[in-house]
């Protein structure tokens, strides 16, 4: 393992590399929605990196930064004391296909899911990433601090898939730098191989705050992926996903444009597309908004197939180092300590709300979970956004909305993010007392008028004074 100093994680959505698409130039081309063939689903892949593996980099470390006595913009904004009400995603199982999961005292017992970067069992979190999804999703409340995961009830699946800590063991490079995350080990074919995985496993919501990105100009061979995607669907799974991030040193690194047609759901301005998170209606693509504004994140992936949106800045969660109770809020770095922002743990905010959904309504299948979520989100407009999908998510709403079966509600058309007017003193009681003293005098004047004139004075004595 290398001696450098522990590496930054960059603190956005994975991003695979290019060279794990298994992409050729071609010309560009105007983009379409991928189609699924179900031919290329991968069954009983083992559990296991496809090739040998080694550690090349030291782990990554995260550190707390704030406070935590009040609840961070981002809970806020989720309302979680609210929607606890209602849910909590008592026996929901959430697989998060991520850096691996490190076991928390604030996450309960959490499920060895499998390894397919290394030897472990999927609870070794090298990144200081899965850790934190996890715990956005799941994590227990406690006395101490104001922090908790959406759906503390719910139970976590471990699944490690990539990491930017390992690499192939035949692709050694003397002058290979400290790859950022997503330089490191991970494919969409074990992407793929772990969505299958936690579909065997009865996951009911599968979290992926992972993305591959291409130029349209590329061909992308993601046919298992979509595969895998299609087959957790089938199986009345819930898939949520990262929308993905701008990155200049990444694969994302072109922001898609407004719609030339103004429809944005028309795929033809579509410069990047992003893996899985194209793959929607199977999956639903989560965007960025900031947690204090509500306005949509710079630094998110626009395209037609986002769905909604949830906080992905000002985010607290678990510590990623074994042994440890601890909160964190940043990722260390020899620049100093560098927030948790990215689409990555804006996701888990919309899988933990599909858990405490699938939860409250267990009758409901994956596709209307997601329609629910989706009719119950908030936006300044109404219709279908390319940045932030139909809004940003609502827990409260959608546990509680009167949708009727088999019917989609439009979203809200109010903003959701902005803080709510003051609520205006109630003077009722005020006004009516006020009123009848009111009424009282009126009557008394009008008795003294006309008694006034008749009554007899009577002229009091020194003694009385």
């Amino acid at each position: 393992m290398s001696r450098a100093h522990s590496r930054v994680a960059a603190p956005l959505a994975l991003a695979l590399t290019a060279t794990l698409l298994g992409m050729t130039s071609s010309p560009a081309a105007a983009v379409t929605p991928p189609r699924v063939d179900a031919s290329a689903l991968i069954r009983s892949a083992p559990v296991a990196p496809p090739e040998p593996t080694e550690q090349s980099h030291l782990c990554n470390t995260a550190t707390l930064t704030r406070n935590t006595a009040k609840p961070t913009a981002a809970q806020s904004m989720m309302n979680l004391e609210e929607a606890w009400r209602f849910s909590r995603g008592a026996g929901q199982r959430v697989a998060v296909i991520d850096t691996g999961v490190t076991p928390h005292p604030r996450l309960g017992r959490v499920t060895a899911g499998g390894d397919y970067v290394s030897g472990g069992t999927g609870l070794e979190d090298c990144d200081a990433h899965g850790t934190l999804v996890a715990g956005i999703i799941a994590a227990r409340p406690s006395s101490s601090d104001a922090f908790a995961g959406v759906a503390p009830a719910a139970s976590i699946i471990g699944i490690r898939q990539s990491s930017s800590a390992f690499k192939a063991k035949n692709n050694r490079r003397a002058d290979d730098p400290a790859p950022s995350v997503g330089s490191g080990y991970g494919s969409v074919r074990t992407l793929a191989h772990a969505i299958v995985r936690a579909v065997d496993l009865r996951a009911t919501v599968i979290n992926i705050s992972e993305v591959a990105c291409a130029s349209v100009a590329d061909k992308v061979d993601d046919r298992a992926l979509g595969a895998a995607i299609r087959y957790a669907y089938d199986r009345d799974v819930v898939v949520v996903a990262a929308a993905g991030n701008l990155a200049r040193d990444g694969a994302c690194r072109t922001q898609n444009p407004a719609s030339a047609t103004g429809d944005p759901e028309d795929w033809s301005s579509v410069t990047t597309i992003a893996s899985p998170a194209w793959y929607a209606p199977y999956v639903l693509t989560v965007g960025s908004v900031d947690a204090d504004s509500g306005a949509p994140s710079g630094f998110s992936l626009h395209g037609p197939w986002v769905g909604v949106a949830a906080p992905g800045t000002d985010i607290v969660s678990l510590d990623n180092a074994r042994g440890s109770n601890r909160l964190v809020s940043a990722q260390r770095s020899e620049q100093g300590p560098l927030p948790l922002i990215g689409t990555s743990f804006a996701a888990p905010y919309v899988a933990g709300t599909a858990a405490l959904v699938r939860a409250r309504f267990p009758e409901l299948s994956a596709r209307e979970v997601m329609d629910r979520i989706i009719a119950t989100a908030h936006a300044s407009g109404t219709g279908h956004d390319r940045r932030i999908g139909h809004g940003v998510v609502d827990p409260v709403a959608a546990l509680t909305a009167e949708i009727p079966a088999g019917q989609q509600t439009g979203p809200q058309s109010a903003p959701f993010a902005a803080p709510a007017p003051p609520t205006p003193p109630d003077h009722t009681a005020r006004n009516v007392a006020v009123a009848g003293a009111g009424i009282s005098i009126a009557v008394i004047a009008a008795v003294l008028a006309i008694a006034l004139p008749h009554r007899r004075v009577r002229k009091l004595d020194p003694d009385e004074f």
